[in-house]
């Protein structure tokens, strides 16, 4: 049993590799009464400024994993800054433990900082099926690890941290401006793991109240519409999607159901 958060493809397409039941992280959040059980319980989510995203800390916080080996599997881009160590102390304060803890490297997709194109072209040396068989193998024989936390990545996280507080926050709502270019196809309401965005008379309308910055709708967007409100960023014309994963998978991933 393998609970994934995915914006642009990545997480999917690693949690794929790893187990058959696949089961999405804001769709279960829908559900009250979360009790799993299960021999394996993991989670694949992607690093959000060197943390688990909120809204999976969110649903491991209100849910009961009822297993004998639990692990967690955080994609990246370019520097993880220890989240592992940190994701177990955040873990254990909730009175829970993982057996495993793994960061994967994989194509950087933070439009805010990154050129996609450029990032596009690094995937190759990343290795990443290479780590993914490595991961299921120590997945597969239990094996307990949680990866250490090294003196450059904690400080280059300590880095970010205190730039922040300096300088403030690298973005603010309202986050995202929507152009004429806009068809009202309804992309982005279906990517929005979070229900934030809804089509009214044709327009696209954001509802941040939610909205936890993952950037599916800017990526995803057929027409590049949605653009950055006040964010110049390095290459406004490239977008990223994993490029094993449909613009349907993350569709059927992230828009929000009823049960």
């Amino acid at each position: 049993m393998l609970f994934y958060f995915t914006a642009t493809g990545n997480s999917l397409y690693a949690a794929k590799q790893l187990d058959d039941e696949l089961i999405s992280i804001p769709q279960e959040l829908n559900k009250t009464n979360r009790h799993y059980k299960a021999d394996k319980i993991g989670i694949v989510c992607p690093l959000y400024e060197f943390e688990v995203p909120g809204v999976v800390k969110k649903f491991i916080e209100e849910s009961e994993f009822d297993t004998d080996y639990f692990y967690l599997i955080i994609t990246y881009g370019k520097h993880h800054g220890s989240v592992a160590a940190r994701t177990q102390e955040f873990l254990k304060q909730l009175g829970k433990e993982a057996d495993y803890i793994n960061t994967l490297i994989m194509v950087d997709n933070a439009l805010i900082v990154f050129d996609m194109e450029k990032q596009k072209r690094t995937e190759s040396e990343k290795r990443i099926d290479e780590h993914l068989k490595q991961i299921k193998a120590d997945i597969d024989s239990k094996k307990h690890y949680i990866q250490e936390a090294t003196e450059e990545e904690t400080a280059f996280r300590d880095g970010y941290v205190k730039s922040i507080e300096e300088n403030g926050p690298a973005y603010t709502f309202p986050l995202y401006k929507v152009e004429e270019t806009c068809s009202g196809c309804g992309t982005c309401t279906k990517v929005c793991p979070m229900g934030c965005i809804t089509i009214e008379d044709g327009k696209v309308t954001y509802d941040y109240t939610n909205c936890v910055n993952c950037m599916a709708c800017i990526q995803a967007c057929p027409s590049k519409a949605i653009q950055f409100a006040t964010i110049q960023e390095p290459n406004p014309n490239e977008r990223y999607r994993n490029s094993n994963i449909s613009l349907k998978e993350i569709i059927e991933a992230n828009q929000q159901k009823l049960f």
